[in-house]
Parts: structure tokens; C-alpha cells; sequence
């Protein structure tokens, strides 16, 4: 146990995560009652503008712990079908421990195989990831371990299958995410999302009164977000803002208090920093984000004029990358198959009612272009429109130079998945369907 006095003492660190919540809580006007989370709105602060770096479970969960891109981290594809990051040792875990920091991992991790290549002190193992087990096991590891320490408490919460709705309320009113038709079967749809969103709240919930019994709460900074959006069509696995946008609240030491929101856009690689600032640790050379410090003690109202977002792999290959600004989203695609990637999207009752009306034959185009101020759902592409011929070309600019700045993989071409990894074919319907096992190119096999 690390033992440091007055204002020079650490803070405790408490990673809670979950699945597939976007930002579908209580404390972002939706109509999911959360009332755990909103606590913690209400106590510390809340980014409204918040964005993962690629809207895929393990990608985005591999840029939170290492900072980085995942074309640079190396997780461009889900953890459990066959990527893994090119370094370990890059995980947030390894310099908090060279602090004298204690680390568990509780729950969901989805950044490895075996979770015991990853750094922590303790793996402890659960029956399930479910809120039920999760939250009990955290509080006992909590009312037990030396300080200053790092939870990750990743909740199962609100991956499908989603909870079986509890409400006939909630099935009859629940109103779905607008970019789908209002029907029974998209409003039962969003029902079972609400359960399941209770049960992650309770989880939660139970979390947050474990750290004030334990007497740690005024020591402890939460940070409470969530991997990606909504597990629906044209969320989850996409670059919209459904999918990329997040959940993240943060309260704690270091000025996360009072109930504050901010509106600038930040985005995931922006925790591994701010966590240095407050464990008085030097930045990795390898950071990509910026430290939220700034930006929460009033000394800048932005920390970006742009973010970029990526996804390459996820349950089929989809190359595309995205540059966002306040006021425009640009998206390209790198390769040509022009239709939606079926198993990349979960399945549900609301995909069912997408297919049935011709979803599989749309065709995407390689360039999307938004005005997020007269179009904030990214329903109207504007790019082949001769209107916005310069700002198409000013944001494709940004997205090639970034590319380059961080020698993006597809810049030489198409992405070959590693060998044994599992793939699903782009023109099949789902995630479930026959996997095809990905073998070496045997030109880059020596004899």
C-alpha cells in the first residue's frame, strides 16, 4: 500500500463501462430512467459532446486503456475473433502500477482473449458479466484492496440480448432512436433496451453506494462511460454520431465536481491523459488525445477542432474513417462494396424491419458528407451536392493528412485480417451466419 499525504496523495480510480449505451441515459434528456447515472451528473461533470474512437467494442475499449487510434494500437478488429493490441504494456494499467497503483479487473474486458496478458494485479473471475454478479464482487474488491487503486468494472449492460421489457408502459410508448420508423416492433425493440438500461443503472448504482460505505468515495475519481452507441441500425458500428457518441461522466479529485457540463468535443483517447495528470504521471510518448484538466478547470473552452474516428474490422470487413467538426461530418469508405454490411449491424426486430423494406440493396456511397447544424441526425448527404464541393475537399484534406500523420494501414491498400482470425463475409446477414477462418497470404510465408 502506497502511503502519501495532503493533496499529493493519488486519486483512486474507478473505471466503470459498459455496453453498447451510446448515450441513451437519463442525464442526456432521453427517456431511460437512470437515476444512478444522473447522480453522478448531478455530483461531478458530464461531456456532452463526448466520442469513442471507433464505434466497435474492443476498438473503442483499446483506445480508452492505451490512448492511441486502433490502426495504431493494432486492435482493428474484436478481440474475441481474433485481434489483440501490438503491446500490452501500453495499457494505462502498466504506468499506474510503476505509481504504486493496485489493479483488479471485475467484468466485461473485451481487449483480450485472456484477460491475464493484460497487466492487471487480479483477473477475478464471474459466473457471468451481468450486473448481478459484477457490482457485488466490486464492492468486496474495494472494501479490500490497498490504495491507490484502478477498478475496471465493465458491465454486460446493454449488449443485446437485451432484458426482457418490464413495462407495458415502456412497450407500448417507448419512442426509438429517429433515424428508425416508429412501429410496434422497433418500440418493443427499444423496450427491452430500457430494461436492460435499468439493470446496468442498478448495477451501478450498487457500485456507488459500495465506495461510500467503504468510506472512499471522496477519494476515488468515477469515470462512467460506455464503448460505443446503440446496439440498432445505423448506430453501432457505424460512424454517425449514434454510433460514436457516448456516455461520460466523471466525478472526483482534480476539479470533476459540481454538477457541470461541458460542451466541447472530446473523445475517449482523452482519458488516459487526464488520468496521468491526476496519478502525477509523464505522458507515454504515444498519447494521441489531450488531457480533459484543461478544459474542466476553465482554462480552455475546446480541446479539439476536429476528432477522427475509424472501423475496419468488426464482425465483417468495412473499411471507413471519419473527421468530425462542430459543424461537419465527413465519412469515406476504402473499399467497394457499396451496399450496408449486414453482419456488422446486431440483430433484432428492428434489423428484421430494415431488411424486409430493401436495406441489404441500398447503396452507400464511398464519400458522406453532413452539415451537423441544419442536419444533426445525418440524414442528408450533401456531398455530391455542388454546393459543398469546398468543404468536401477541405475535409477530405484533414482526414489524408491525419492518415498519414498516423501511417493508417490503409493508406497501402486493403487490411488483411491476422491469421486464424473469424470473419464474416459482407454480403451475408449476420453475425451468426457461417465464419470464414482467415489464412496467411502464402507470399508472405518463407519457407
Amino acid at each position: 500500500m502506497v502511503q502519501m499525504s495532503g493533496n499529493h496523495r493519488p486519486p483512486n480510480i474507478l473505471y466503470i463501462h459498459s455496453h453498447d449505451t451510446g448515450r441513451y441515459v437519463q442525464p442526456y434528456g432521453y427517456q431511460v430512467p437512470t437515476p444512478n447515472i444522473q447522480l453522478l451528473a448531478d455530483q461531478g461533470v458530464l461531456f456532452r459532446n463526448a466520442f469513442c474512437a471507433a464505434p466497435t467494442c474492443s476498438g473503442s475499449r483499446a483506445s480508452l486503456l492505451t490512448g492511441q487510434y486502433c490502426h495504431n494500437n493494432g486492435m482493428l478488429g474484436l478481440a474475441h475473433r481474433g485481434w489483440s493490441l501490438n503491446d500490452y504494456g501500453q495499457h494505462v494499467v502498466h504506468p499506474l502500477h510503476a505509481a504504486g497503483y493496485y489493479s483488479a479487473l471485475i467484468g466485461e474486458q473485451h481487449i483480450s482473449r485472456d484477460a491475464g496478458v493484460i497487466g492487471y494485479d487480479d483477473v477475478i473471475e464471474l459466473d457471468t458479466n451481468g450486473a448481478g454478479d459484477v457490482a457485488p464482487t466490486a464492492i468486496t474488491t474495494m472494501s479490500d484492496c490497498p490504495e491507490p487503486f484502478f477498478l475496471s468494472v465493465g458491465f454486460f449492460e446493454t449488449h443485446r440480448q437485451f432484458s426482457a421489457p418490464t413495462s407495458v408502459r415502456d412497450t407500448l410508448y417507448s419512442l426509438p432512436p429517429p433515424n428508425l420508423t416508429d412501429s410496434p416492433r422497433t418500440r418493443q425493440d427499444m423496450a427491452a433496451f430500457k430494461a436492460s438500461a435499468r439493470s446496468l443503472d442498478q448495477g451501478i448504482g450498487a457500485v456507488l453506494n459500495g465506495l461510500y460505505e467503504c468510506g472512499l468515495a471522496e477519494r476515488t475519481l468515477i469515470i462512467c462511460t460506455t464503448d460505443h452507441g446503440l446496439a440498432f441500425p445505423g448506430a453501432k458500428a457505424t460512424l454517425f454520431d449514434r454510433g460514436l457518441g457516448v456516455m461520460l461522466l466523471m466525478r472526483g479529485p482534480g476539479g470533476f465536481t459540481g454538477g457541470k457540463v461541458f460542451n466541447a468535443m472530446v473523445t475517449h483517447l482523452d482519458v488516459y491523459p487526464t488520468i496521468c495528470d491526476l496519478a502525477a504521471i509523464e505522458h507515454p510518448p504515444w498519447l494521441q488525445g489531450a488531457s480533459l484538466l484543461p478544459l474542466v478547470r476553465g482554462e480552455t473552452d475546446r480541446l479539439h477542432d476536429e476528432i477522427f474516428a475509424e472501423m475496419t474490422f468488426h464482425a465483417a470487413y468495412e473499411p471507413v474513417r471519419a473527421v468530425r467538426t462542430e459543424r461537419w461530418k465527413y465519412i469515406r469508405r476504402f473499399d467497394d462494396y457499396g451496399h450496408p454490411v449486414l453482419p456488422n449491424c446486431d440483430d433484432s426486430a428492428s434489423k428484421d424491419l430494415l431488411i424486409e423494406h430493401g436495406w441489404a440493396e441500398q447503396v452507400i456511397p464511398s464519400e458522406q458528407l453532413y452539415d451537423l447544424v441544419f442536419d444533426p441526425s445525418e440524414a442528408r448527404d450533401v456531398a455530391g451536392d455542388p454546393g459543398y464541393v469546398d468543404v468536401r475537399a477541405s475535409l477530405r484534406g484533414q482526414l489524408d493528412e491525419w492518415m498519414e500523420e498516423t501511417d493508417d494501414p490503409l493508406l497501402r491498400g486493403s487490411v488483411e485480417p491476422p491469421p486464424g482470425a473469424q470473419l464474416n463475409e459482407q454480403s451475408q446477414r449476420s453475425a451468426g451466419d457461417t465464419l470464414r477462418i482467415a489464412t496467411p497470404d502464402p507470399a508472405d510465408v518463407s519457407d
